[in-house]
């Protein structure tokens, strides 16, 4: 179940539009007006990446009088960075090795192997 959640929460944020629109949604409420005056396309578009949106659980929409604002829901987008997270600190680890491998080398050039030495 929480698998299928981050594929569909990766699967929403693929879309370059729907990633400006949840950019746009963190400074607050919008409406589907409001979201679409930034790009070249009709609102019945914006509202199709918003639905995809909606899906993922990323965006809500509520209703004001006549209006029906959209908001950001910030959940799912914590969910799939505390999954990248896993990945972020396997990197950290394989970098700071890296660092102490160069620094090594650039301390005592002479222990390079002669493999190691690049080609003229």
């Amino acid at each position: 179940m929480a698998q299928d959640l981050l594929d569909v929460t990766f699967a929403a944020l693929a879309d370059p539009t729907r990633r400006a629109i949840l950019a746009r949604l963190a400074h607050g409420e919008a409406t589907v007006t409001e979201l679409a005056e930034p790009f070249a396309m009709s609102q019945p578009a914006i509202s199709k990446h918003l639905k995809v949106l909606e899906r993922a659980g990323l965006v809500a929409r509520g209703r004001d009088a006549q209006r029906r604002p959209c908001r950001l829901v910030a959940e799912p987008l914590k969910n799939a960075n505390e999954w990248l997270g896993g990945y972020r600190r396997h990197w950290d680890e394989a970098f700071s090795q890296l660092d102490l491998v160069l620094e090594g080398e650039l301390q005592h050039p002479e222990r390079r192997d002669e493999t190691d030495r690049p080609l003229a």
